[in-house]
């Protein structure tokens, strides 16, 4: 007899599934036995990595997702379970990430009747997940899987969840395995690039803006090729500010959070706007006000995969649901007409884009800059040292100094979800496990997610966690000082010693209490074979990379 949780397990590894992330549950116990049933994670094998909570978990196979290309794959229990992992389906959505939730769910026979942590998954999370599905038949699991896998990768990449009956994963199962399901692909025509042909050679001033579509090699390859071909500037999107070399002429900078306005205005300038790889959404376009919505000021060309995500709020003079990377190739091999407005245009934007990577930290009275800690660690730390972002203000010294070249490896929470940063470490410390992997997390960020450092201990994992430890909910504080200067509330936080909190899950424990002390503590940091926690008594006062707190008041 193969049981259904058996089936399960099978199904995973012919989708390719090679680690699975969970909280264990008595819901799916029989799942757990079939995983306990394998080889262990050796090669061949699923490898599950046990978390200290379901969104801790959810982030870390978020975060696989995005190194990998794939769908991260999280088991989480019933009720209370999938109700802690939701924040990774939400931000699998934003971030257009593939990913699959397996929800242990009541008995059949328990259905509708209010039993025990019974939650309807359809209803909870329909505006969150590309599908919900509830397995009532084992036979019906490999194929619910392969077609989970196909959807999760398909068109804006997402979550599914997969609801599972604890009594259906211990049914006979008959059913063969069904295989990995082919993705389409859609190139665009001859006659789609002439007619981007025609609008781009009328530009004086075109924009090619990119994001994380483009994120795997091929796209970066891609995109390098057709900036160059065609001398076009580029800006990229949130949280995607690696995939293009910012060192380049071309290198038009990054339409993130809270830039300055200057900057943006340049941008505003451009006559053609091409836009390959993203969905347009609110951050990139600046509140939609570039391109304006719902009708921008300047022709718009839009290339993604999803139809979906062309067209229904920006008015576009050409939409292409195609491969942006397949794009962007056929836009390089064609004949480039390239005149004096054109590279004054793009070197007006790059010695802009140049302007703002330069920085020099200050002294402070209230703390140490956080660039002071960044900018040796951008200058020591290997060029395949992987980068992860949590959510904050901090952020803005790493998008801001790192020096990307366009082949590293970042990741960042693209929708704004504090608690990515640890998790997303341990993850890439171990997907990567001879990779040097760096974390920058705000005080917030860290104690929400920060227990997952307990996992990473136990797994073997080695990232070197940097923590701005200002004492605030730093961005939230950005945005009372501008919009209420003085006036502020719930945003004062009481922190541990970091250093202390590091080494009481058995990882190195440094502090930084003086900008003198940065160059020294960011070499020992490197150098530490182990998992490395640094405690950095950031200025508040210097409450991001553009901005001091006094400036937002007004009162300099």
């Amino acid at each position: 007899m193969t049981r259904g949780a058996d089936a399960l397990v099978e199904a995973l590894v012919a989708q390719g599934t090679d680690r699975i992330f969970c909280v264990p549950g008595e819901s799916y116990l029989a799942l757990l036995d079939a995983l306990a049933g394998q080889n262990g994670g050796k090669e061949g094998g699923i490898h599950v990595v046990t978390c200290r909570h379901e969104g801790g978990a959810g982030f870390m196979a978020l975060a696989d997702a995005k190194m990998t290309g794939r769908p991260g794959v999280v088991a989480v229990s019933r009720g209370p379970g999938a109700t802690n992992v939701s924040i990774a389906i939400h931000s699998a959505d934003q971030d257009a990430a593939p990913l699959i939730v397996l929800i242990g769910q009541v008995a059949r026979n328990e259905r509708g009747r209010g039993a025990f942590q019974e939650v309807d998954y359809a209803k909870t999370f329909s505006d969150m997940a590309k599908a919900v599905w509830e397995v009532h038949d084992a036979n019906r699991l490999s194929e619910t899987l392969a077609r989970a896998y196909h959807l999760a990768m398909s068109g804006t990449p997402g979550a599914v969840v997969i609801a599972l009956p604890e009594d259906m994963l211990s049914d006979d199962c008959t059913a063969p395995l069904v295989p990995p399901l082919p993705i389409a692909t859609v190139a665009p025509g001859d006659s789609d690039l002439d007619q981007v042909m025609t609008l781009l050679n009328r530009a004086k001033r075109p924009l090619l803006v990119a994001g994380g579509a483009l994120s795997d090699p091929a796209g970066r390859q891609a995109l390098a090729r057709a900036a160059e071909a065609h001398h076009l500037p580029v800006a990229l999107t949130f949280k995607h500010q690696e995939i293009f070399d910012n060192a380049s002429p071309l290198f038009a900078g990054h339409l993130g959070f809270k830039i300055p306005k200057p900057q943006v205005e340049a941008l505003a300038e451009a006559d053609l706007v091409i836009a390959v790889g993203t969905r347009l959404g609110d951050v990139p376009t600046q509140g939609y006000s570039f391109p304006k919505a719902p009708c921008p000021t300047q022709p718009l060309i839009h290339v993604y995969p999803d139809p979906a995500k062309i067209g229904g709020i920006f008015r576009t003079d050409l939409g292409l649901a195609c491969a942006p990377a397949a794009f962007l190739t056929g836009l390089a091999a064609r004949n480039a007409q390239i005149d004096d407005e054109r590279r004054a245009w793009t070197a007006k934007l790059g010695e802009k884009a140049a302007a703002m990577r330069r920085y020099a930290p200050r002294n402070w009275p209230d703390g140490v800059d956080f660039g002071a800690v960044v900018a040796p660690l951008a200058k020591g730390a290997p060029r395949d040292a992987i980068v992860v972002t949590d959510a904050g203000n901090f952020a803005s010294w790493v998008h801001r100094i790192w020096p990307w070249d366009g082949t590293q490896l970042c990741m960042g929470a693209v929708g704004g979800a504090m608690g990515l940063g640890v998790p997303g470490a341990v993850a890439a410390s171990l997907r990567f496990p001879g990779r040097t992997v760096l974390a920058f997390v705000g005080d917030g960020g860290v104690m929400m997610t920060g227990n997952e450092l307990a996992t990473g201990i136990a797994q073997g994992a080695t990232p070197k966690i940097f923590v701005s430890n200002n004492g605030s909910y730093g961005t939230i504080r950005l945005h009372q000082e501008r919009d209420y200067p003085r006036r502020t509330v719930a945003t004062d936080l009481a922190n541990p010693d970091f250093a202390a909190w590091g080494r009481a899950f058995g990882a190195e424990g440094l502090t930084v209490e003086t900008p003198e002390q940065a160059e020294d503590v960011a070499a020992q940091a490197l150098a530490c074979p182990r998992a490395v926690v640094v405690d950095v008594r950031s200025s508040l006062e210097a409450i991001s990379a553009y901005i001091t707190i006094t400036k937002l008041r007004g009162e300099a």
